[in-house]
């Protein structure tokens, strides 16, 4: 069963990556997806763990509630610094570091007022 639905994956268009089903899959450096049975954690996240998911959880949300018009700021922005992220990813680099000053040279090389 598993080597059959590992090809049907394979096969398929989708983009797969991550937990699907009973299955934790990525894509090799081939290009070939690779599968193996999901690994349960053996212990509940540490204090330290569940403080940055929250933190992420939160950055990820505001980004969500961010109005459109801020968000192509943020992604023009990045943009226009030549960078190799997206503006979802300077965002969240700023909102779970507070990196300012960071902002401040993208937002001289782009521009813009981001802050």
């Amino acid at each position: 069963m598993h080597n059959l639905t590992i090809r049907l994956l394979q096969t398929s268009a989708l983009h797969i990556q991550g937990d699907v089903g009973p299955y934790t899959t990525y894509t090799s450096k081939r290009r070939l997806l690779v599968a193996y049975a999901k690994a349960p954690p053996t212990k509940p996240p540490t204090y330290y763990q569940a403080r940055l998911r929250n933190l992420w959880r939160a950055a990820a949300f505001s980004w969500k509630n961010l109005r459109t018009e801020n968000k192509k700021a943020w992604t023009k922005a990045a943009k226009r610094a030549k960078l190799s992220i997206t503006g979802y990813d300077l965002w969240m680099h700023y909102l779970t570091t507070g990196d300012e000053p960071a902002v401040r040279t993208v937002e001289r090389l782009a521009h813009t007022r981001l802050l």
